[in-house]
């Protein structure tokens, strides 16, 4: 059940600002890492991280508009540094998008929150990702604690560094695999929701199939090193209705999945 926005924004507000109040009374001791609970058990983490993700969720929640306080709490939770290369710590909370190696980054925060509550995941929801890559998305939907995540990864060395990464985190609600993310993964097929954090021309025809009644897609389509267009599509009565969420620039879909599907005319 959604709450009135303005109920949302004045609960949000109110919570900004007891954590920021809590931050300084940490700030004030002497010490500067504090215990944080994460899925594991307590971890040590660096005052100024906590302080940037703060800082990075109140800018979020502006630039993007976002209400779900559980998506929005995820994305103060989740250590953003420890899913980048070691020299670009500095800029981990800054809401763009940083490169990964080979060829893939780890998306703009702000945007993967979004994407993340374009899903209207309930609980119980199985989850599937399109694009594991840095591991940094399958850490905020296995962040919520209520949905099953089945993540994709084509790349044989992020496969290994996420998974490695999203074990150490605690996240036991996150299965991957290394392989072609085009097809989908039939096994646990149907799918609540699917997100894909990679650019096709055209949906593939397999993550239709594999999307359940009353299932949500989220995908950006469109030409490679341009921008594209984000889009919502819902399964009612076996059919999809697209919905246009905007203008993104994600990576390219690769793969020889999409390359034997390029026949297909551009979707929508």
């Amino acid at each position: 059940m959604k709450l009135p926005n303005d109920h949302i924004k004045n609960h949000l507000v109110f919570s900004l600002i007891l954590f920021s109040s809590v931050i300084v009374i940490l700030t004030s001791c002497d010490g500067q890492v504090i215990e944080t609970h994460a899925p594991t058990g307590v971890k040590v983490e660096k005052m100024e991280f906590i302080q940037a993700r703060q800082r990075l969720v109140a800018k979020s929640v502006e630039r993007q508009g976002l209400e779900n306080e559980d998506v929005i709490k995820a994305l103060g939770s989740v250590p953003r540094h420890l899913f980048i290369p070691e020299d670009l710590v500095a800029q981990a909370y800054e809401d763009h998008a940083l490169p990964i190696g080979y060829g893939q980054t780890i998306s703009q925060p702000s945007l993967v929150a979004r994407m993340t509550e374009l899903l209207e995941l309930e609980p119980g929801d199985k989850v599937l990702e399109i694009g594991t890559g840095s591991g940094y998305q399958a850490a905020i939907l296995a962040e919520l604690g209520y949905v099953e995540v089945y993540s994709i990864e084509i790349v044989p060395e992020l496969y290994e560094r996420s998974s490695e990464i999203l074990e150490e985190l605690g996240y036991e609600n996150v299965q991957i695999k290394q392989g072609d993310g085009y097809y989908g993964w039939e096994a646990y097929a149907p799918f609540d929701a699917i997100i894909v954090t990679a650019a096709p021309d055209h949906l593939p025809a397999p993550l239709a199939e594999q999307l359940g009644e009353n299932g949500r897609i989220v995908i950006p389509i469109g030409p490679p090193g341009f921008y594209q267009t984000l889009w919502k599509f819902v399964k009612q009565d076996g059919e999809l209705t697209a919905y246009n969420m905007g203008s993104v620039m994600f990576v390219p879909f690769t793969g020889s999945g999409v390359s034997e599907g390029g026949g297909q005319s551009p979707t929508p």
